[in-house]
């Protein structure tokens, strides 16, 4: 598969130059070099192991890359201080873990921690944010539950609504929409869609490719084996580009005008 860029764009939120990522002696992806302008929403996609949780935590500085470089906002992302990164980076993580006893509004109130100094209390807008993010995401009754009483797809929402909390202009989701029924996906999507209307720079790891119809500006096909393919999504989005990610053929077919991709059963 060729490897292809998307052309250089003016004010960058993120730049990745040459980057390489590896698990172990595998190499994920190289040479990855891209120009992600702020209001940006780009889907990336690749089969399981392909290396987009990898990339995200990467650029969440939680992972270091095997080589290349990073800037946010033009500044070499090793060189942020946490506190400011954590000011402009929000990361949904894949795993909702909850090691201890916690509620949904005490989950969501933990987005708000790097505004808050280390002795702050939460601020009547810091549960004024919270609480608008319960109710975009559909949790406004489940507020007070402990978070261990929830189902997967609440508790993945409750995941969300801390990341949004955050208010970060660029947010990092790995796989936001797992667990979500088809309403909560919709919904969810929706949220996602007036965060980037309101000029927040959005990378998103999804397993369905129609996502990018319906959310995407930009898409990165990630291959696995090193090689990597980006661009706005109606240059990258076809059934030859999904057959070869995926391994698996998938077709096109038109409704109301909106190209879907299905596979075809094997």
């Amino acid at each position: 598969m060729a490897v292809a860029a998307p052309g250089s764009r003016t004010m960058s939120h993120l730049s990745l130059r040459s980057l390489a990522i590896q698990q172990g002696e595998r190499l994920l992806c190289k040479d990855l070099n891209l120009e992600i302008s702020k209001g940006e929403s780009w889907l990336i996609l690749g089969e399981n192991g392909c290396g987009k949780s990898t990339l995200l935590a990467t650029l969440a500085a939680w992972l270091k890359p095997a080589a290349g470089k990073i800037l946010l906002n033009q500044r070499p992302l090793k060189e942020w201080p946490g506190h400011e990164r954590a000011k402009e980076i929000a990361w949904l993580s894949q795993q909702d873990d909850c090691p201890f006893p916690l509620s949904v509004i005490e989950k969501v109130l933990s987005g708000r921690h790097p505004h808050q100094g280390p002795w702050d209390w939460e601020s009547q807008e810091d549960l004024r944010l919270a609480d608008e993010q319960l109710a975009r995401l559909d949790l406004s009754d489940l507020k007070h539950r402990d978070l261990a009483t929830l189902s997967g797809g609440e508790r993945r929402r409750a995941s969300l609504a801390a990341t949004l909390a955050q208010q970060a202009p660029l947010i990092l989701l790995d796989e936001p929409l797992s667990q979500l029924d088809l309403r909560h996906q919709q919904q969810a999507l929706s949220v996602l869609r007036e965060e980037n209307q309101a000029g927040r720079t959005l990378l998103m790891v999804s397993h369905d490719p129609n996502h990018a119809q319906q959310w995407a500006s930009h898409v990165l096909l990630m291959f696995g084996d090193g090689q990597w393919l980006a661009g706005p999504t109606s240059e990258i989005m076809n059934s030859k580009n999904l057959s070869a990610l995926y391994r698996t053929e998938i077709r096109s077919a038109s409704i109301e005008g909106q190209e879907w991709f299905i596979p075809l059963p094997r």
